[in-house]
């Protein structure tokens, strides 16, 4: 008789969470170059994980009650302008408020909803262009620069630019997965 136990099958993804959920205490913020490098990569990734979706698909969610895949490029698009912008903020004030929006209103406008994905993918080629050229040239000191977030509090570069990184595998593994669970 075998006592090895049988194979188990792998673990379901959470898809609201499919790389697990970001914790700002767990982030690396000292390995600057692998976050940029994360970020560098989004455009074409996210191109890459949207290729040859059909109208319809790209209308699906990419979860029960979730957004669709649609709503989630031009997502990543609203949510990396305003970032980017933060940066801008906080290495020319002194730990400036940022002004939080409703990502979710956002996501409902009619653009989000009906634009091709297309349009927030070049958006994004020329915004990560110039954040990725900025964010090469930070001196540590700047990396412990920041803003204060009316919501979340303190956050310095360093964990913005770690949290975006996440920001950037978490959206694209959504539509990764969404296409694993539907075969596309």
């Amino acid at each position: 008789m075998s006592t090895t136990p049988a194979p188990s099958a792998p673990a379901a993804v959470d898809p609201r969470f499919p790389i697990g959920k970001f914790h700002r205490a767990e982030a690396n913020l000292t390995d600057h170059a692998a976050s940029i490098a994360v970020i560098a990569a989004l455009p074409e990734n996210l191109r890459a994980a949207t290729d040859r979706l059909s109208h319809s698909q790209l209308d699906t969610p990419y979860r029960d009650g979730g957004w669709t895949v649609r709503q989630l490029v031009h997502h990543v698009a609203d949510s990396h302008m305003n970032a980017y912008i933060r940066v801008r903020l906080a290495l020319t004030e002194d730990w400036p408020t940022i002004k939080p929006y409703n990502e979710k209103l956002w996501a409902e406008l009619p653009d989000a909803l009906t634009a091709s994905p297309d349009h927030s993918l070049r958006l994004l080629d020329a915004l990560h262009y110039r954040w990725v050229l900025l964010l090469r040239t930070l001196s540590e000191d700047q990396w412990q620069r920041g803003y204060n977030h009316p919501e979340n509090g303190r956050q310095s570069i360093a964990e913005a630019v770690a949290l975006y990184d996440w920001h950037s595998r978490h959206h694209t593994a959504h539509i990764v997965e969404l296409r694993k669970r539907m075969g596309w």
